[in-house]
């Protein structure tokens, strides 16, 4: 007779069939991955590898982005914001009422749509280049994967942003917000109007919210995909120099 305490154990696996691997990581709920990543981002990103999720954080990322664009839009002259830098704009000094009444209305309505709607291109396509950066440095890593870690290493800079974007609308007087800098996190935000646009964007790279974002990334491919810390930090590194160039580049050629 069997000794009825024994614990069961499953069967072996037929001959010549390999057994199945046992998925890694700690267990975490969605829950528990939104405040984990504040505190244990490299347990979080280790579960995040075992169920790679991205949904409800992507959802949270585009509502903060609705909300806080309402709010620009209800404290600030949206209007008259776009029709101030098409006037310093010397390409546009020829245009007639008319053609800059229009540019306002489609400024108004782009800025409206367009931002939040570059949620989740921006997931998409961030992932995407997670993903062959990963491939690139020898790596292995799921698209799914690749979305979690870019939704989840965007969501805590994303929050603090959310609160300093609020408490700036709310203690500065509306002719005194830019909305272009709303953050108060890097050197280009505290330029003048007067200043060169080249110098703007290359001290808006330096920006305190994007560097803790790029260190939570580095910490999520290297626990997701398995690579090495350089490795990882050579991926972020990378698309940060590549986005800072091109922002630089396109400062230089349209200006401000």
């Amino acid at each position: 007779m069997s000794d009825p305490n024994q614990q069961w154990t499953p069967p072996p696996p037929p001959p010549g069939v390999p057994p199945t691997p046992l998925p890694e990581g700690p267990e975490m709920s969605t829950p528990a991955t939104l405040s984990g990543i504040f505190f244990e981002p490299g347990r979080t990103f280790e579960a995040l590898r075992r169920r790679p999720r991205f949904l409800v954080v992507g959802l949270i990322l585009l509502f903060l982005t609705i909300g806080v664009t309402g709010l620009v839009y209800q404290r600030i002259d949206m209007g008259q914001f776009i029709r101030d830098k098409m006037d310093q704009n010397p390409r546009n000094a020829n245009q007639t009422e008319e053609q800059k009444e229009l540019g306002v209305k489609i400024g108004k309505i782009i800025g409206a749509v367009g931002i939040p709607l570059s949620v989740p291109i921006t997931l998409a396509a961030g992932a995407a280049l997670y993903l062959l950066g990963v491939m690139a440095f020898g790596g292995s890593i799921s698209y799914k994967g690749s979305l979690a870690v870019w939704a989840y290493s965007s969501f805590p800079p994303a929050i603090l942003g959310t609160i300093i974007a609020i408490l700036v609308l709310f203690l500065k007087s509306a002719d005194q917000i830019d909305p272009e800098h709303l953050l108060v996190t890097n050197p280009g935000a505290f330029m003048g109007t007067g200043s060169s646009p080249v110098l703007v964007a290359l001290l808006s790279n330096f920006d305190i919210l994007r560097f803790y974002g790029l260190f939570l990334a580095a910490i999520g491919l290297r626990k997701v995909a398995k690579i090495s810390s350089g490795s990882a930090w050579g991926i972020v590194l990378g698309l940060f120099l590549i986005r800072a160039i091109l922002g630089i580049a396109s400062a230089a050629i349209f200006g401000g």
